[in-house]
């Protein structure tokens, strides 16, 4: 069932390509650093299996969603991901998982990439996201991006600890984009 439909983005050194069975060991070392997962709540890390996550990757497909490795000079660094949530709208998000890569200006451009794509090649009207609203980074690189804040959800999860969080959703259009890989 695994969908062939591939993505591969290229800028400088930067790639983003669909994950594949074969990246659901890098996946599960990520996953399952709690340094890592602690903003998207598992500060314990998730607990998944290779064999887990690769059954997931099975069914990535463009019209549901997508996971991506993000390599820097032809190294996993981090993932991405897409889902859609209807004809006009896509969920992303991104992690850079080797932390020595971190504040490096990498994320932007990334990002640029991605939106790039979702707009220009697969036509999508509008990009959402939402973040912890702990991570000041996130929001700061979104927001020069061009995203818009749209709410707030005050105290409304817990993590994997049991410790309340509060997350941020965030709305993009093509109009509002600000592109930092061309």
């Amino acid at each position: 069932m695994e969908n062939k439909n591939v993505m591969l983005l290229k800028y400088q050194n930067l790639t983003i390509r669909n994950a594949t069975i074969d990246d659901a060991e890098q996946l599960a070392i990520w996953w399952n650093d709690g340094t890592v997962m602690a903003y998207v709540g598992f500060p314990n890390g998730t607990g998944q299996t290779a064999k887990e996550i690769a059954a997931i990757l099975k069914y990535d497909s463009e019209h549901t969603c997508r996971h991506l490795i993000i390599e820097v000079d032809y190294l996993p660094a981090g993932e991405m991901n897409y889902r859609i949530k209807d004809k006009d709208t896509v969920e992303i998000g991104i992690k850079i998982c080797d932390l020595s890569l971190c504040n490096k200006g990498l994320g932007k451009k990334l990002l640029s990439m991605l939106i790039t794509s979702l707009f220009s090649d697969m036509g999508y009207k509008r990009i959402t996201l939402d973040t912890n609203a702990d991570n000041k980074r996130a929001q700061h690189v979104y927001e020069k991006l061009g995203f818009r804040k749209l709410q707030v959800h005050e105290n409304s999860w817990k993590d994997q600890l049991g410790k309340l969080r509060s997350s941020i959703d965030y709305e993009m259009y093509r109009e509002d984009f600000v592109n930092f890989a061309k």
